[in-house]
């Protein structure tokens, strides 16, 4: 296992959710953890209650906040995990900025971020990790754009890494892909609801056929810990995350 003690990381969307579990992890193992998101409350929150993290209330769209943060803060590992809920409803249901909404935060931040990573650039042995979705494989009929969003983000994750290689950068890019709804989250609750009533069940009857157990984001947080430190990580593009661990996508 490889130490991250005293590395520097950014979290975009590392207040609350999944983003806060990977800030916690991170924490935990002795890294310099900088959490940005839009909300300056629910950052002063964390900020209250996880020791050392440093916050930046910055809106991740805005190309001005990739590369300023990135020069900045000059993180050895970079988690791109800010997004936004999708309104669930059926297709024929959505107006076209409703459909695309989820394109404007997730994929804009991502393309951002990772374009500036390569022009900056990070440091070599710098690791990416891009948080993409399970429904990047399956789809999900209710939430418009969603799955392509999420699928357009592990595909980037193979550009960006390509252009490293030419570049001799030595920059790793890794796509992270949750295989289960996190129940937990705004998002994850906002999704099992949904779908739970469209199939005539409860959320709970809805989440536990996803697995044996619940998908928190404590384990997506462990996970990214993994891909940072486990030699048996130290290779692959894409890495699915369930209750049970990580595994090779």
């Amino acid at each position: 296992m490889n130490s991250l003690k005293n590395k520097t990381a950014l979290v975009t969307g590392g207040s609350k959710g999944l983003g806060r579990g990977i800030v916690e992890a991170l924490a935990a193992e002795g890294v310099n953890v900088w959490a940005v998101a839009r909300n300056a409350d629910n950052l002063n929150q964390l900020k209250q209650d996880v020791k050392g993290v440093q916050t930046l209330a910055a809106d991740v769209t805005d190309p001005q906040t990739a590369s300023q943060t990135l020069r900045e803060i000059c993180p050895d590992i970079l988690v791109l995990n800010a997004g936004a809920i999708p309104l669930m409803r059926p297709i024929h249901e959505l107006t076209w900025e409703q459909f695309n909404g989820v394109w404007e935060t997730d994929v804009k931040s991502t393309f951002f971020f990772g374009k500036e990573a390569l022009l900056t650039p990070l440091k070599p042995g710098s690791v990416v990790v891009i948080v993409s979705s399970g429904a990047a494989l399956g789809g999900s009929v209710l939430s418009g754009s969603y799955a392509g969003a999420k699928r357009t983000q592990w595909f980037m994750t193979q550009y960006l890494q390509q252009e490293s290689d030419n570049l001799k950068l030595g920059i790793r890019f890794i796509a992270l892909v949750p295989r289960q709804i996190v129940g937990v989250t705004d998002l994850g609750h906002t999704a099992a609801m949904n779908y739970a009533a469209a199939a005539g069940i409860s959320k709970e009857t809805y989440l536990e056929r996803m697995g044996p157990s619940p998908l928190t984001p404590e384990i997506v947080g462990q996970g990214v810990v993994s891909l940072l430190t486990d030699e048996a990580y130290k290779e692959g593009l894409a890495f699915g995350v369930n209750s049970q661990g990580l595994g090779v996508l």
